[in-house]
């Protein structure tokens, strides 16, 4: 699987190539360091200095590796791959070998930052549902007002909770093709192959 990089992280990236590979490493180091803590401009106005160049273009030079580097660590993509998707941004071998080392020695990190950065969202624990329907008011003798009350119970790291859902029959019917609609989307091989590289 090869990964698709837009034209404004081209241009990010492009930075590179104009810098000694000593500084590519430490810009890597920099990336690690802006997923585990975020940004930290003194650094980059530190680097900008030495350099010469702005802050500016340091920082689209991190952000752009670090894209690079979380992109390929989600993804899990091969030697192979990952090899493929640099050699699209025509740098030179040399660099492109030290892009693939600090992608290899770097991965396993990464992707232990990105599990700790994802949100732990609650999970379906069970359901109630009640059919109400209002046949009749004051000023409507014959009326059909059908209405769908749902309590969802809801559980996270062991603690349950419930909310309270009420909605009519039409928009209970399009809610239940879009759900269908995802989990026939989970069949498909591309949504088999991402599930596969993100275990």
């Amino acid at each position: 699987m090869l990964l698709e990089l837009s034209e404004e992280h081209r241009e990010h990236l492009g930075f590179l190539p104009k810098v000694d590979h000593a500084v590519v490493a430490e810009f890597c180091r920099i990336a690690v360091e802006f997923l585990r803590k975020g940004a930290n401009p003194k650094v980059y106005e530190g680097a900008a200095r030495v350099l010469n160049v702005s802050s500016n273009t340091v920082q689209h030079g991190v952000e752009g590796l670090t894209y690079l580097l979380t992109e390929s660590s989600k993804l899990m993509i091969s030697e192979l791959d990952f090899q493929d998707s640099v050699l699209v941004l025509g740098f030179s071998e040399d660099l492109n070998k030290l892009l693939l080392q600090l992608y290899l020695d770097n991965r396993k990190e990464i992707r232990t930052i990105l599990s700790e950065l994802a949100p732990v969202l609650p999970s379906y624990h069970n359901l109630e549902w009640r059919l109400d329907v209002q046949l009749a008011s004051r000023c409507l003798r014959q009326q059909i007002k059908p209405a769908m009350t749902i309590k969802l119970h809801l559980s996270r790291d062991g603690e349950h909770s419930s909310q309270v859902l009420q909605t009519d029959p039409p928009t209970l019917l399009h809610l239940i093709q879009q759900l269908e609609q995802a989990l026939g989307e989970m069949k498909t091989n591309h949504c088999r192959r991402i599930v596969r590289n993100i275990k």
